[in-house]
């Protein structure tokens, strides 16, 4: 070993002697070549991972791992992580032609020198489902529970991966089912974790993405014999136009799925959204006699479920779980949509305290409603004070939605540029969009 070098100097030393290129080190040793050019010209530090994996690789005998310890360089100067960490995983997912896993490293992929570090298999199409196809489907409905919680603690990135994978798991399980209502039962509950990446999506600010995994779930939903969901379809579409602000098409749609439901809950549901679309409209009449309307559907609905015995592996509830008093809430967008402030805050104030603060993204969604009707109402102080709670929610949840609320928040208190406590609120609102800007 020379005396007196620097690692990067060795270290390229070594590597010429042993006939290796720079990115035949990077590939034995998963880290990036970039990285490994940077480390040999002495623009970057090395760890003593990277130095006792070229030790290693190079057949050094310690000697790389002792210039970094004499140089006392520490492992939190490694800013780039392994490779293995940052490549890119490809997952087609198929029922009858199997699955592909495949995960390389693209930072060979320009160079033609590098041959790109690469791990790929194919998995069979599917799993024998025969006498254990009811516990297969309770594990998932469990599964399918989980992710909803989860949906309340963080963003869609994270959920929507669990809930397209374990819908495509059910696909093939429906396939390999041997009785006809195991496969129908099997392909509902796949319908609803399609359905609930619909609404993610929509969450991520991706309309038309939610909108084609609502088509996927019904058709899931189809094939599995449920012709009920086809009116809830129409429910979730209703959603998508709500938020667009787009009153006349979610009284359409909402209509239609009233019209079609036989469930007493799904027509519950559609009669909301009927009444928040004739809200934005402006037609209070017609608002009102929705809002009655759902609020007969769904304590009759409420009381049937009661009277039903619960089955293990029974299908999961359409629509909120998470909103303790939906119907206060639906009431009190409503009453805010039609201008009558004062009365939307009557309808609100209290139900925030009824939302489990485990669903931080229920208690982000109500807590903007009823700070919006506080400001419009004039309740300056009241509306800042849920600020802080909603905007450190709305970052980590990542709502589209959530965050449109909040952006028409902002332009309220906009309104009172001198009040020090509405510019403090504003700018924690404009903190948290830019956190969760894509």
């Amino acid at each position: 070993m020379v005396q007196g070098a620097s690692f990067g100097a060795e270290l390229r030393r070594r590597r010429v002697a042993a006939g290796m290129s720079l990115g035949g080190l990077a590939e034995r040793v998963k880290y990036s070549k970039g990285y490994l050019s940077k480390v040999e010209r002495r623009q970057k530090n090395a760890s003593p991972e990277l130095a006792r994996v070229c030790d290693h690789e190079l057949g050094a005998g310690g000697e790389l791992s002792a210039l970094v310890a004499e140089r006392g360089t520490s492992a939190s100067t490694d800013t780039e992580a392994p490779t293995e960490w940052t490549m890119p995983w490809v997952l087609r997912m198929s029922v009858h032609r199997g699955n592909d896993f495949v995960a390389y490293d693209e930072s060979g992929l320009g160079d033609p020198a590098v041959r790109p570090g690469m791990m790929s298999w194919r998995m069979a199409s599917s799993v024998e489902l025969d006498g254990e196809a009811r516990d297969a489907l309770a594990h998932f409905s469990s599964l399918f529970a989980e992710c909803r919680n989860l949906g309340q603690s963080f963003g869609p990135v994270v959920v929507t991966q669990i809930l397209v994978t374990s819908m495509n798991a059910l696909r093939g399980l429906a396939g390999s089912a041997s009785r006809s209502d195991d496969r129908e039962a099997t392909l509902r509950l796949a319908a609803r974790y399609a359905e609930y990446a619909g609404w993610m999506t929509q969450e991520a600010a991706d309309d038309a993405a939610s909108l084609w995994w609502t088509d996927r779930a019904l058709a899931l939903a189809r094939a599995g014999g449920d012709t009920e969901f086809a009116a809830y379809t129409l429910v979730r579409r209703a959603d998508v136009a709500l938020y667009r602000m787009d009153g006349r098409s979610t009284v359409e749609y909402a209509r239609l799925a009233e019209e079609q439901a036989r469930s007493l809950r799904i027509r519950g549901l559609a009669a909301q959204r009927r009444a928040q679309g004739h809200a934005l409209l402006g037609e209070d009449a017609a608002c009102f006699r929705a809002l009655d309307r759902a609020a007969e559907l769904m304590t009759r609905a409420a009381r049937a479920s009661a009277d039903e015995p619960v089955a293990p592996g029974t299908e999961p509830v359409i629509g909120s779980m998470h909103l303790a008093e939906l119907a206060d809430f639906v009431a009190g967008w409503c009453l805010h949509d039609l201008g009558r402030t004062t009365e939307a805050v009557d309808r609100l104030e209290g139900g925030l305290d009824a939302i489990p603060v485990r669903a931080r993204r229920a208690r982000a969604r109500y807590g903007a409603r009823l700070a919006l009707a506080l400001a419009d109402a004039g309740d300056l102080k009241s509306a800042c004070a849920i600020v802080d709670a909603v905007t450190s929610s709305v970052s980590v949840v990542d709502s589209a939605t959530i965050r449109a609320d909040l952006q028409r928040l902002a332009r309220r208190l906009n309104r009172w540029p001198r009040d020090p406590e509405a510019r403090l609120a504003a700018t924690r609102i404009s903190a948290a969009l830019h956190v969760g800007d894509r």
